[in-house]
């Protein structure tokens, strides 16, 4: 949810500023009627709804119950006085923040860029101007200045602590590791005049950097939330841009040039796209200095044009070769779009994302069936409803992730949390048939011991509901990691059996530390 500023400022300084609540309003008759002016009961200023871009934060109308004052006693009408030139200045200044409140809410960038300068600058000379005003001694005045200038420092705290926040570092530092492959695997040999030879190893890379991206905290700050937003969606084009150049590297061209008098042009147009796509890359990643967004989407536009007056004469090879080409460069034009992607929407408040309320509702039930499960292990009423389960699996398998790598992340999650609640009834359900023999084996007799614990442990891990600082935590992750230590004791003496039981044992152990770190990472969409 967008944490509006003035939100944040609430908490901070207790009200926002007083523009003079308690002034009085009168003058002599005769003159021409004022504009009008706030009941003090309005509160401070004029109330912040007038001002439309506001309406899009929620937590604004938060601020405004909170900030609540009594209906306006019944007074008689009084002659209109002017009003004091220092509120006037509040007031002028007042219009000013509401107007730059909503950019320092979003604005996503670093301490070094222009857009912040300027905003720190405005926010500045606005501090400047309520310092230099003259309260005469009045006490309404000082005050209404007071909250002015308290409402300013907040904004350029704000803005500050976004700017220079951990997680922003964190998201920036990703960005460059992504721009470095991409400039040593794409641009720079492109620029040196030959062709990249795009390898499995980028591409893996690449998924590497979004991985680590989706798993960067924001703590539900909308700032930090776009500037992940933004930097995931560059990168996820820039995947499959470099994807769709490794498949093209594997094919020859469909068609000879001998095959009709248009093909020579269609064959010029694909090598004029292949040097488009590295553009294009480029551009994404904030390594192109001359190009921009606009300039290629020109270039690619025009090349569409002229792709459509070409004569193919009925030729349906030829066709379905030009037919090619033009998908290419509708594909590319796509990822051009990105140039504002992020500025103009909305779409990294992925709570409001429809697929993000699917994989949530599946959770919700999973939640339910695990607390049914544990509740009743052990008894005669015991449920297993792995049917149910394998149910949700097939649903979560279903949800669109529309290539976005935190819903595709939301969405593995939701899918470890199924298999855990699988996995710990397939192996209660082993453990009840399982039928001891005097000929069995020491050690798998051993192994089947430790699945034994393994399973009372990962319920415990199952019904865990803290964090990682928590005793209990310390305490579950040393009893798995002595069960990893006691199947290593196993000796199987050469018995295949028992080695596979083994393995499966330790297997199961890692996947129950593992879904132990997974409950307390604190992940946010």
């Amino acid at each position: 949810m967008c944490a509006n500023v003035f939100g944040v400022l609430k908490s901070l300084f207790g009200k926002p500023f007083d523009g003079g609540k308690r002034m009085d309003h009168g003058g002599s008759q005769g003159q021409p009627a004022p504009q009008p002016q706030p009941h003090p009961s309005q509160g401070p200023f004029p109330q912040y709804s007038q001002y439309p871009q506001y309406a899009q934060y929620p937590q604004y109308h938060q601020y405004h119950q909170y900030y609540q004052y009594p209906p306006p006693p019944q007074q008689q009408p009084q002659p209109y006085q002017p009003q004091h030139p220092t509120m006037t200045r509040l007031y002028e200044v007042q219009r000013e923040v509401a107007s730059l409140g909503p950019q320092v809410c979003t604005f996503s960038g670093l301490q070094d860029e222009r857009e912040y300068k300027r905003l720190e600058r405005e926010l500045a000379r606005l501090q400047t101007d309520v310092d230099g005003l003259d309260t005469e001694g009045r006490g309404e005045l000082q005050a209404a200045r007071k909250r002015a200038a308290q409402e300013l420092e907040g904004l350029l705290r704000y803005l500050e602590e976004n700017a220079r926040h951990p997680s922003r570092l964190a998201i920036e530092e990703l960005s460059r590791e992504a721009r470095r492959l991409v400039d040593e695997g794409v641009v720079a040999p492109q620029r040196a005049g030959g062709a990249p030879e795009i390898g499995d190893e980028l591409v893996d890379a690449l998924q590497a950097v979004v991985l680590r991206l989706t798993q960067v905290k924001t703590e539900g700050r909308v700032p930090l939330r776009k500037a992940r937003y933004r930097a995931l969606t560059r990168l996820c084009a820039v995947q499959a841009v470099v994807e769709g150049r490794t498949r093209q590297q594997t094919l020859s061209l469909p068609l000879s040039g001998d095959t009709h008098a248009s093909v020579h042009r269609v064959n010029q147009a694909m090598v004029e796209v292949s040097v488009a796509r590295s553009q294009l890359v480029a551009l994404l990643m904030g390594l192109s200095g001359r190009d921009s967004c606009a300039h290629l989407s020109r270039v690619l536009t025009e090349l569409l044009v002229e792709l459509d007056a070409l004569d193919v004469s009925g030729n349906a090879a030829v066709r379905n070769y030009r037919k090619q080409v033009v998908e290419e460069i509708n594909g590319l034009l796509k990822h051009l779009d990105l140039e504002v992607e992020g500025d103009d929407t909305r779409r990294y408040d992925l709570a409001q994302n429809d697929s993000i309320r699917e994989i949530e509702a599946v959770r919700g039930h999973v939640s339910h069936l695990r607390g049914e499960v544990l509740r009743y292990a052990g008894s005669r009423d015991e449920i297993r409803p792995k049917a149910e389960l394998q149910s949700l699996l097939t649903h979560l398998d279903q949800v669109d992730t529309a290539k976005n790598p935190c819903i595709r992340e939301a969405r593995r999650r939701a899918v470890l949390e199924v298999q855990a609640l699988v996995t710990f009834l397939d192996l209660r359900e082993a453990l009840a048939r399982r039928q001891t023999g005097p000929g069995e084996p020491p050690a798998h007799r051993a192994v089947w011991l430790v699945l034994g614990s393994l399973s009372e442990l990962q319920a415990q891990v199952l019904g865990f509901g803290g964090k990682r600082a928590d005793k209990s935590y310390i305490l579950l992750e040393e009893l798995l990691t002595k069960q990893l230590l006691a199947l290593d004791a196993v000796d199987p003496q050469g018995d295949e059996s028992t080695k596979a039981a083994r393995k499966q044992a330790v297997k199961f152990a890692q996947n129950i530390l593992g879904y132990l770190d997974l409950k307390t990472d604190e992940w946010e969409y």
